[in-house]
């Protein structure tokens, strides 16, 4: 058995049930989680926590929220002496063996000041960690984003990299990449060619989005408001794990935002995605852009999307789904493999290296 601490980005869900697959494949060992608002909300009711503010991501009328975000940075930096000193007094009484992170600020500069080996697991480095052939317009974006993570995220020993995309990684970057890691409860779903669309935003979304899937020609069961309710083609759904699974298995597409999470499971499903990648969030961008450019889907930047985009997506569905089965889209295998060697052997193995067995200690 050994101690595992364990930070998570607050912002978001998608990072938090990543930690939760990879802390319930290992039951043996203790864990203890670092993270705040959106994150401890899904981490306590399983694990302990201790909650430490983070620089956060907020987002309003799908758009990256600069000025609040801005803020938050500055009294991050403000109490960034302080909130370590904290940490290091919990991990003085938790004793941590290693420490896994998911884009949280504080674990890995504490673990450095400490020698404690820690494991980014995450999406977001696919950023900075491979190259990637973009537009020109969003070069300011990507410079921006890549700043951030090198100036915030990158005090981790080693890097774990998920994604559905897999683009070559940069001469002399020490890192590895596997494929999306997947919750349970999408491994054991059965999917099925359903009428119905599935449409998911988790966080306040535009004006015209709602009059974009009225315009859908199907019936659209709607998750994120967490209202139930029925307006015309619009069939708005309560908070639900297992019914959101169990929608997203059956249905024959999906509309939502560009989070690599969902991203990952309605692809590992065999659904188109057409996608509205949040304004302002490069990383959104990147993963919409892979979405196209492979063939598993479309996505729209604008405010005001046309119904015409429903039917040029709707014509185009068999192609989408071909090009998914083409493809695999389940890292679990190798990442838990990794995730156990690092435990382990308190570093992380070589690309063919750590085999396709899930050790335990």
């Amino acid at each position: 058995m050994a101690r595992i601490l364990y930070g998570v980005h607050g912002t978001g869900h998608g990072h938090a049930v990543r930690a939760l697959t990879i802390a319930r494949q290992f039951p043996e060992h203790e864990f203890l989680f670092v993270s705040d608002v959106d994150g401890a909300a899904l981490l306590t009711p399983e694990y302990p926590l201790f909650r430490c503010p983070n620089p956060e991501t907020p987002i309003r009328g799908h758009g990256l929220w600069t000025t609040a975000m801005v803020r938050s940075r500055l009294r991050i930096a403000v109490r960034k002496r302080r909130l370590i000193q904290e940490l290091l007094a919990v991990m003085d009484v938790f004793q941590p063996d290693a420490a896994l992170n998911d884009l949280e600020f504080f674990v890995p500069r504490a673990s450095r000041l400490t020698g404690l080996p820690c494991l980014s697991l995450d999406h977001q480095h696919v950023v900075t960690a491979c190259r990637h052939d973009l537009p020109r317009r969003k070069i300011p974006g990507f410079l921006g984003l890549s700043l951030s993570i090198r100036w915030n995220f990158n005090q981790a020993t080693s890097y774990l990299i998920t994604s559905f995309f897999q683009p070559p990684l940069r001469p002399g970057v020490c890192a590895v990449l596997a494929g999306p890691l997947l919750r349970k409860q999408v491994l054991d779903a059965r999917p099925g060619d359903g009428e119905h669309v599935l449409a998911y935003h988790g966080y306040s979304t535009f004006r015209g989005f709602y009059d974009f899937l009225r315009a859908i020609p199907r019936p659209v069961r709607v998750y994120g408001a967490d209202i139930e309710r029925q307006e015309g083609n619009l069939h708005f759904q309560k908070r639900s794990e297992q019914g959101f699974v169990e929608d997203l298995a059956s249905c024959s597409y999906v509309v939502s935002g560009a989070s690599h999470t969902l991203l990952s499971e309605a692809l590992y499903l065999g659904k188109p995605v057409f996608a509205f990648p949040i304004r302002g969030a490069f990383e959104q961008f990147l993963n919409a852009w892979y979405l196209r450019r492979l063939g598993y889907g479309d996505f729209h930047e604008g405010r005001a999307p046309s119904p015409s985009l429903i039917r040029a997506f709707e014509g185009r569905l068999d192609e989408y789904r071909r090009r998914i089965r083409e493809a695999r889209f389940c890292g679990n295998e190798d990442i838990f493999a990794r995730v156990g060697h690092f435990i382990r052997e308190r570093g992380l193995a070589s690309p063919g290296q750590a085999g396709p067995d899930v050790s335990r200690d």
